[in-house]
């Protein structure tokens, strides 16, 4: 189950792959970023943003960071320049970074208790299960947006952890 180190590893796969995914897309036109092409979210953009958005919800549960604005709904409206989302992005995955450090390992034992806005009802659920999800919804969109992008002619990094750069593995 999910604990410190986990989430560290997970913090650091996060940063890499978003770091590959994002110059990968930066290298296509604007126009190919928003082409729909068939996934769940339709374009490389909207699925982006909707990680992002993602994100942010579940870090403002976890510890306290500002809510995303709008509400699953709109996740995949959330980038507003792609230059900003890019800064965003980087900042953002900073900070997952930075509450994977602090976070104290007695923060995974017990239950998280939010409102969802996605079934319409108050959940309460593992912390251990919840981290899970973060970085579950993470890794399956941004598989979509990997085949989205190898499919628009760009080639992002490989996926798997164990070849995760040197560079990201102590940060």
């Amino acid at each position: 189950m999910p604990d410190k180190e986990y989430v560290l590893t997970m913090a650091r796969y996060n940063m890499w792959q978003n770091e590959s995914l994002l110059a990968a897309a930066d290298g296509l036109p604007a126009v190919e970023r928003k082409r729909d092409r068939g996934a769940f979210f339709g374009s490389i953009q909207k699925t982006l943003s909707h990680i992002f958005w993602g994100d942010m919800i579940w870090m403002h549960r976890f510890a306290g960071t500002p809510a995303p604005d709008g509400s699953i709904t709109d996740s995949t409206d959330f980038i507003r320049t792609w230059e900003q989302y890019l800064v965003d992005r980087a900042a953002f995955d900073q900070t997952i970074l930075e509450w994977a450090h602090d976070v104290d390992p007695q923060w995974f034992e017990g239950d998280l208790s939010w409102y969802s806005g996605a079934i319409g009802r108050e959940l309460t659920r593992p912390k251990k299960i919840l981290i899970v999800q973060l970085f579950n919804h993470q890794t399956h969109h941004r598989g979509q947006v990997h085949a989205m992008l190898t499919a628009a002619g760009a080639r992002p990094d490989d996926t798997d952890v164990p070849f995760m750069p040197e560079r990201f593995l102590n940060l």
